[in-house]
């Protein structure tokens, strides 16, 4: 049951990482319009700039969890790298639990009150011709860490299978038939 709970949510974050690849595109464009207008014809918008900056943390809260379903997040491995793959995934296991999980609570948790000023006074950009209701680009980074819970979630339950030794059965068992 906990395995295809697992299952479950990587297939999620697989449908939800190839849709913001299409928020990359979009930001590519923005960015590389904004460039043609502001050399070629000289020209500039405030709602541009403050929309890539805007796309761009978008993307980078939402594809979060999609970077550690395929564990391309940044690690310092000396050790690590070493180690046979059940130590990896009990040492992994364990720290998800000790740092990663009360540290994203940590972040919703101090975001929440953020985010919640901003939507109370409809907070906007406060420069002329800005992007209005910036509550709902502070209301991405509650989504992005919740997501990351979320493959978090599955990680543990991945990691936790792998150590016990109950993944190799589990693949095992599916060659067979």
């Amino acid at each position: 049951m906990l395995r295809e709970l697992a299952r479950k949510i990587d297939a999620f974050q697989e449908r939800l990482g190839q849709g913001v690849s299409w928020l990359m595109f979009g930001m590519v464009v923005v960015v590389f319009s904004d460039v043609i207008f502001r050399y070629l014809f000289n020209r500039s918008w405030v709602f541009i700039q403050e929309l890539e900056w805007h796309l761009f943390g978008v993307v980078y809260l939402l594809a979060a969890g999609y970077t550690m379903l395929y564990n391309e997040h940044v690690r310092v491995d000396i050790v690590y790298a070493k180690l046979p793959s059940r130590k990896k995934a009990w040492i992994d296991f364990v720290l998800l639990f000790v740092f990663f999980f009360p540290s994203c609570l940590l972040i919703v948790y101090t975001t929440w009150p953020f985010f919640r000023d901003s939507f109370r006074v409809n907070e906007g950009s406060p420069d002329p011709g800005g992007i209005p209701a910036r509550w709902a680009l502070k209301s991405i980074i509650i989504i992005g860490f919740l997501l990351l819970i979320l493959q978090g979630i599955s990680q543990a339950i991945k990691n936790f299978y792998w150590a016990m030794g109950w993944e190799e059965r589990e693949q095992r068992v599916q060659e067979i038939h």
